[in-house]
């Protein structure tokens, strides 16, 4: 079974159950994936769909950050929530301990010395983990090791 079969599976469920929330953001993002396969002609590989549910997940994490500094609790537990059913979909993330490696390593290996050599680190670093690295913490421990 493919990825956007098990969300419509999993949409299906939570309609029959009576959850709305849930059904309503596997609905929003089974649109925002049709969207990318009218845009490409092509069905999804991998990696695409992998960058929409990513999207999607920063999308409600910057939400989530908004409603909570604009004293809107309710608002942010509900994409909270919202964001608790999308991340199932993701790839299991590293650890911060495994991705301090890998960086260590891709320094390394491209004799990386300074920040200037930013851009060339977290290429490598994602093009190693398969997208199984949070782009915003690689960042921040990049930018550590190469000062």
């Amino acid at each position: 079974m493919n990825y956007i079969d098990k969300i419509k599976k999993d949409m299906y469920s939570a309609m029959k159950a009576d959850q709305k929330v849930k059904a309503n953001i596997l609905r929003s993002l089974l649109a925002a994936l049709k969207k990318v396969e009218i845009e490409t002609k092509n069905p999804l590989n991998e990696d695409q769909f992998f960058s929409v549910v990513k999207k999607m997940v920063k999308q409600l994490k910057e939400s989530v950050e908004v409603y909570s500094k604009a004293g809107r609790g309710e608002l942010a537990e509900k994409e909270k929530s919202e964001l608790e059913i999308i991340q199932v979909y993701l790839p299991e993330q590293l650890s911060e301990e495994k991705t301090i490696e890998l960086i260590k390593e891709v320094i390394s290996e491209i004799s990386a010395e300074s920040i200037s050599d930013m851009g060339k680190v977290m290429s490598m670093v994602m093009q190693k983990s398969g997208g199984k690295v949070d782009g915003g913490i690689a960042n921040r421990i990049a930018k550590e090791l190469l000062q």
